[in-house]
């Protein structure tokens, strides 16, 4: 694991995301005090949070992120007719 300021992370980004993608993890300090950690999204924990999910997901190619941040866009529902899907799934299962 490799430990480096701010200043220099800025500086020389793209040779820390390159040891990223080897799978190195890079601990970011502030004035020596450490405030982040850099690794590569393939080696994620278990424990992450639902966007470092998606970004992995994203990166395996399973699933598209948004364009733009924000709510989604209003939509009318579908009135469907016939049996509810309810019971069209208890059916299936017989």
């Amino acid at each position: 694991m490799e430990t480096v300021g701010v200043k220099e992370l800025k500086n020389k980004l793209t040779y820390y995301l390159k040891l990223t993608k080897e799978g190195s993890k890079i601990i970011v300090t502030d004035r020596g005090s450490p405030i982040a950690i850099i690794q590569s999204i393939d080696r994620m924990r278990d424990k992450a949070g639902v966007e470092e999910r998606l970004a992995s997901l994203a990166k395996r190619g399973m699933l598209r992120l948004p364009l733009k941040k924000g709510r989604l866009s209003p939509f009318k529902s579908v009135k469907a007719t016939g049996k509810p899907a309810s019971e069209i799934i208890i059916e299936e299962r017989r």
